[in-house]
């Protein structure tokens, strides 16, 4: 039986403080970054991605960043066919990989092992869903995925318009509920031993802070134009998506203030760490550390230290 391989993977909400974390990690215990930030992915998408700068690297390896261009399309399957190699490549020169990053489909399929096989669309279909819910409202659509599907309705709001369409699309094109597809690839044990450490705020009031001030300095550091020049290009539906960029459209072309503009990314970017926090909250294996509870960084480092060591590398507690 293969020996299975350590894998630590940093998980957390945005703005709370994952690559910091990482890299003092990284520099600790001999490892290397592999992004699972679906957005700090596309080259040019700097700013808004909080893209870590190279002082912020501090010298440690960090992969998955800017490998696309914005007018390229990227699936989850996509990412996994390139971080699977990348993570045993990285575990056998003898270095740690430590995924890091908010994307919680990304991290699921590296760390769950899931399996990806070819499912069919067909664009004529969901064109039909679309229409069908711009006419009688998401709660119309969302009652035929309840039918066809009440395991993975149980998942997801109605308003998540892109899942459900999917969910119902695949169902009738293969006759096999999405949640049996998912079922099925996860067949496959995953070959990590995983330590798996989730940031958070035990008062939420203090991470919308963060979020907040991590705009302000966005903005100041040159997001408008970050922004100008992204929209100035052809842009994949996914990265036109990107929170700190859809909002300052209507900006760009002049439908809104950028106070406004400034506003909605706030707004966005809360929303968004809300329904990462709700996303991590139902994977069990999550050691979670609450940042706000710790004096200072370094006894927040301390602590992860010694659960990754405990956990993954087997020292045990000293003393």
């Amino acid at each position: 039986m293969t020996e299975k391989r350590p894998l630590l993977a940093v998980a957390g909400p945005t703005a709370s403080g994952k690559t910091a974390l990482s890299v003092r990690l990284a520099k600790a215990l001999d490892g290397e970054v592999v992004s699972a930030d679906s957005m700090q992915m596309y080259r040019g998408m700097d700013i808004g991605t909080a893209k870590p700068a190279k002082e912020e690297m501090a010298g440690i390896p960090h992969h998955l960043i800017d490998v696309l261009d914005p007018w390229e399309t990227f699936s989850v399957a996509d990412y996994a066919a390139m971080a699977r190699p990348l993570i045993l490549e990285i575990g056998g020169r003898g270095k740690l990989p430590i995924l890091t990053g908010g994307t919680g489909l990304y991290l699921d399929a590296i760390v769950k092992h899931i399996q990806f096989s070819p499912m069919p669309s067909d664009e004529g279909l969901r064109r039909e869903l679309r229409e069908l819910a711009q006419r009688e409202g998401t709660g119309a659509l969302f009652a035929i995925l309840r039918d066809c599907d009440p395991e993975i309705a149980a998942t997801l709001h109605e308003n998540n318009l892109g899942r459900v369409i999917r969910a119902i699309e695949v169902y009738r094109l293969t006759g096999i509920p999405i949640s049996e597809h998912n079922r099925r690839s996860r067949a496959v044990p995953p070959p990590y031993r995983v330590c798996f450490l989730g940031l958070t705020c035990q008062d939420r009031q203090k991470l919308y802070q963060r979020i907040n001030l991590r705009v302000d300095r966005m903005l100041e550091a040159g997001l408008v134009e970050e922004a100008r020049r992204l929209f100035s290009g052809v842009v994949s539906p996914t990265a036109a998506q990107a929170i700190g960029y859809k909002e300052l459209r209507d900006y760009l072309e002049g439908r809104e203030s950028l106070t406004e503009a400034a506003e909605r990314i706030k707004k966005e970017s809360r929303n968004y760490a809300k329904r990462q926090l709700t996303w991590f909250r139902r994977e069990e294996a999550i050691r979670w550390l609450e940042t706000d509870t710790f004096p200072d960084e370094e006894a927040l480092f301390q602590k992860a230290l010694e659960i990754v060591r405990e956990e993954l590398l087997g020292e045990g507690k000293k003393g």
